[in-house]
């Protein structure tokens, strides 16, 4: 007897889901499209090993088969998984292949199940590598380390039985108030998508074109769910999940551009946000869902609900049936935790949607499945972890060191500081360094400021320790002993900022989100449902520095964060030196200590802006400039500007050169790509060069990121932008060294987004403009004529 066509490896995925869906009961279908159960719900573990719970083998006997489950290997307070209760690396795919084996063995078409995790800066299992947040990757302006990073990330998943990653990509910090402004890559979407696309080539490998992933996935290679669609860093007053107020053109300008490069890069799928756009929630808007992101982009992944989305869909839709009816007809294929998506046979029974409707989406799912290799080769056995994750991981935290103010003198430490005092709440915690989404390291994992200070400092010199101050609060009973500290020594490296480390006290949402409050203060001040209204340090935090400083000894500030915090100009005056670490991930104290002493040079530039208060908000870079000079009372300019970043030399710029001073608009859309907005551009220019040379006119080596802006001068449809963000390049240059840098300057670098909302180059005279930060740019015109009438 022949095998059923969709076991034949060898015939098309199209045929395959095509003779799958036509075996397929509606339960059987329903089920493919759930993710209902936690993953630690699954199993438990026992003295002699872990074993399936009856909850898990009930759920999938419920639909005779289990689309995805979520979360297996996750281990945080959230899910109460610790070392003592959760699955370790040793036995990660051991457990993996049994969850599958009794999916594969106990249902009627032996469907595989797919495996996933969170991999918002490595995989978040017990002993894996957990890397900087994305806030310290976008800081790197570095995409192809991150690509390395991305595809280490994803083998190490798939070893321990994983099959899609849900990786944070698509959410800009435009309102640093946000708690999870440090799953972003910053503020800009440029800068977002060429992080966004490094992520799915490195996780997934090259896909077969626009809109679709791998035909094949290698057995190294993760699915790669991008969150979130779109715009959920646009939440108003930087509150977690809240409404948007976004326009049209602003979403297509600045929310769609990184989404579009993942989804050019061939991402499986995406992640449809908790925000509503024009009204409509994400997972419910047909328009967002299928109208852009299937018919105009071509897309053919999968698009995930986050966790109990759909739920909320009642409020419209009035009962949960009618609620899962909603979000599949808009488009949204797989359910997250919900109890709508399960009920929705009994949709198709009321007439609520079409079985056919259910039946593109479960295809969906299957064509995932099948490009996994998941029917033939659903275990994962033996397979070793891979090397070198750790170290990319270090490369990272070194690189996102943003020096942001210097006396020119004070660093790089030298033997001349023999006695450092080292304070303050940030500096000997591994688990404030490391961010949200992380797992419970295990004990003596990681290196803190303190120790890697300690590493670092000449042999002989002396490193004192006092923590001076909590983390929130404005208890000051440390800081005379700080004081002292501070007194006695050459240098005070006052280690501040905030923490994302989630205790096993903190309340939760049933989504995971953290419930904090101003009557219920925890010890976080980031992370998923910590948002703030204030950014400047806490009380405790700025006393201490307040206190150290005045005893003259010189004081460097270090602020490890997951947001840009506001620290105000009498504060950072008291600083010879200030510099952000982000949350550098557990080896990261290694890293700022080699920065302090010189070994490593600051590298790292903003790829947000820095406020000077929360009351001037918002302060991103490329805004809109209707004349307005500023408030009464301080500047409306940013502290620091986007992507500001000193070194320890000194470079200086020339002025930019462009191969041609104008052009003509061609129809034709030549050198047509991925434009500013989202999507191929139906009018271009030709391509152009544009040369600038940098000098590094000091005495230390340097690596500089020089920045291509582009401005809008006069023309187009619709109100320009003070400028953006159009390219990028890391030069090392030795002392005294100078060199050309080269930009292509096409229709990408100068398309906007039209009153069609499709991408083009309209003509009028533009800046092009080059530098080490969007506010510090020399630039030169380029006339942009319009087509000639029959050309």
């Amino acid at each position: 007897m022949s095998q059923p066509r969709y076991r034949d490896p060898a015939a098309p995925v199209a045929d395959r889901v095509g003779d799958l869906l036509s075996r397929m009961t509606l339960t059987e279908k329903v089920g493919q499209v759930n993710q209902r159960m936690y993953g630690w719900e699954a199993y438990e573990r026992t003295p002699s090993g872990h074993r399936l719970t009856e909850a898990f083998r009930a759920e999938v006997a419920a639909y005779d088969g289990m689309g995805a489950l979520y979360g297996l290997q996750r281990a945080d307070p959230w899910s109460g998984v610790t070392h003592g209760t959760g699955i370790g690396a040793a036995d990660g795919a051991r457990v993996s292949d049994a969850v599958q084996r009794h999916v594969v063995e106990n249902t009627r078409l032996g469907i595989p199940v797919l495996m996933v995790e969170e991999m918002p800066h490595g995989h978040q299992a017990l002993d894996s590598t957990v890397l900087p947040v994305n806030l310290a990757v976008g800081a790197t302006w570095d995409p192809e380390l991150y690509e390395e990073a991305a595809a280490l990330a994803a083998a190490q998943l798939r070893a321990r039985g994983g099959h899609v990653a849900l990786v944070s990509a698509l959410d800009l910090v435009r309102d640093p108030r946000w708690g999870r402004a440090e799953e972003c890559f910053g503020e800009d979407p440029h800068l977002a998508a060429r992080f966004t696309e490094a992520l799915v080539r490195g996780a997934q490998g090259p896909g077969e074109g626009p809109g679709r992933g791998p035909a094949a996935y290698g057995e190294d290679r993760a699915a790669v769910v991008l969150k979130h669609f779109a715009g959920q860093g646009a939440t108003v007053g930087g509150r977690n999940s809240a409404a948007t107020e976004l326009g049209v053109r602003e979403l297509h300008e600045i929310h769609l551009p990184a989404a579009w490069a993942g989804v050019r890069a061939g991402a499986a799928g995406v992640m449809a946000a908790y925000n509503e756009f024009d009204g409509v929630p994400c997972a419910a808007n047909r328009e967002l869902l299928t109208g852009l992101l299937r018919e105009r982009w071509g897309f053919e992944g999968l698009v995930m609900a986050d966790g109990q989305a759909l739920d909320r869909l009642t409020r419209l839709a009035g009962d949960p049936v009618a609620a899962g009816a909603l979000a599949l007809e808009a488009g949204t294929d797989l359910s997250l935790w919900d109890d709508s998506f399960p009920r929705l046979a009994e949709a198709v029974r009321r007439g609520l949607v079409p079985e056919s409707v259910l039946d593109r989406t479960v295809g969906r799912v299957l064509a995932l499945k099948f490009r996994l290799g998941l029917f033939e080769r659903p275990y994962t056995g033996d397979r070793p972890a891979p090397a070198g994750l750790r170290e990319l991981s270090e490369r990272i935290a070194r690189e996102s060191v943003v020096l942001l103010r210097h006396d020119g003198t004070t660093l790089p430490l030298t033997e001349r500081a023999g006695r450092v005092a080292v304070i303050g709440p940030n500096a000997d915690s591994v688990p404030q360094q490391i961010g949200d989404y992380t797992a419970p390291q295990p004990p003596g994992t990681g290196v803190t400021v303190l120790d890697g200070i300690r590493a670092a400092a000449p042999e002989g010199g002396e490193v004192g320790y006092a923590r001076g101050c909590d983390l929130v609060g404005g208890d000051l009973t440390g800081v005379p002993a700080a004081v002292a500290l501070a007194a006695a020594s050459d240098v005070a490296v006052l280690v501040l900022g905030g923490s994302s480390a989630r205790e096993s006290g903190t309340r939760f949402d049933s989504n995971g989100a953290a419930v904090v409050s101003s009557a219920r203060p925890v010890d976080m001040t980031c992370g998923e449902g910590v948002d703030l209204a204030e950014l400047r340090l806490p009380e405790g935090q700025s006393a201490l520095l307040t206190a150290v400083a005045a005893t003259g000894t010189p004081v460097v500030v270090v602020l490890v964060q997951g947001r840009p915090h506001a620290v105000p100009e009498e504060l950072a005056e008291r600083a010879r030196a200030v510099l952000s670490a982000w949350y550098p991930g557990p080896w990261g104290g290694r890293a700022v200590g080699e920065v302090l002493f010189g070994a490593a040079e600051p590298v790292g530039r903003l790829p947000v802006s820095v406020p000077r208060s929360a009351a001037q908000l918002p302060v991103f870079y490329n805004g809109k400039d209707h004349g307005y000079r500023g408030y009464a009372d301080q500047p409306a300019t940013a502290r620091h500007a986007f992507g500001h970043g000193l070194s320890y030399t000194t470079v200086e710029y020339g002025t930019p050169r462009l191969s041609r001073s104008s052009v003509t608009v061609s129809e034709s859309g030549a050198g047509a790509g991925a434009a500013s907005g989202a999507g191929a551009a139906s009018a271009g220019i030709p391509a152009l060069t544009c040369v600038v040379e940098v000098a590094n006119t000091g005495a230390r080596p340097v690596r500089e990121t020089v920045q291509l802006y582009v401005r809008r001068v006069v023309g187009g449809s619709s109100w320009p932008r003070v400028r953006e963000l159009r390219g990028f390049r890391r030069i090392d240059l030795a002392p005294g060294e100078r060199a050309e840098v080269s930009f292509t300057v096409d229709t990408r670098t100068l398309a906007s987004v039209t009153r069609s909302l499709e991408p083009a180059v309209e003509p009028g005279t533009f800046e092009i403009g080059t530098g080490p930060s969007s506010d510090r740019t020399r630039g030169v015109r380029l006339t942009v004529e319009p087509a000639q009438a029959g050309a």
